[in-house]
């Protein structure tokens, strides 16, 4: 009796992310050239715009949407200042791997500057933006922004 084995032709994909942390991406964007504005608040756009993907896609691609966030943003006595701005969500896709959101969601979201302009990157890692975020997350934050020790939640 023989055995044939088939194989897929073409390279083994896997995307390898480290488990999103509001005290790691804090000092990420502390340490970064790029600067951030730290916003807790509800996210709405039009889903619909989200870019599909069938997990066959290869390409490295962004989708900007219009969207709008409002709640408050950090500042030395936490997350007091109130904030209601259109801002820019911006989807990454890495191969079969896209980021996302949802409307109508809270978020405590790391907004890259762009000038005026302000961005909410949603890569497939997570990183930059945490839906639904937790009290302790948001302590988290409040607590690095103070100068105290910033690290990883357990």
């Amino acid at each position: 009796m023989s055995m044939v084995f088939v194989l897929a032709a073409g390279p083994a994909l896997a995307l390898s992310c480290l488990r999103p942390d509001v005290a790691r991406t804090y000092s990420q964007a502390s340490e970064a050239e790029q600067a951030y504005v730290v916003v807790t608040g509800e996210l709405r756009f039009d889903e619909a715009r989200l870019p599909e993907n069938d997990g066959t896609n290869q390409d490295r691609r962004t989708v900007a949407i219009p969207a709008r966030l409002e709640g408050t943003s950090l500042s030395r006595a936490g997350f007091t200042t109130p904030f209601a701005r259109d801002i820019t969500l911006e989807v990454q896709c890495f191969g079969p791997w896209c980021g996302g959101a949802q409307s109508g969601v809270e978020y405590l979201v790391f907004l890259e500057k762009h000038g005026r302009k302000l961005v909410m990157v949603a890569n497939p890692c997570g990183s930059w933006a945490f839906s639904e975020p937790s009290p302790a997350q948001v302590q988290q934050v409040e607590t690095c922004m103070g100068g105290l020790e910033c690290v990883p939640l357990k």
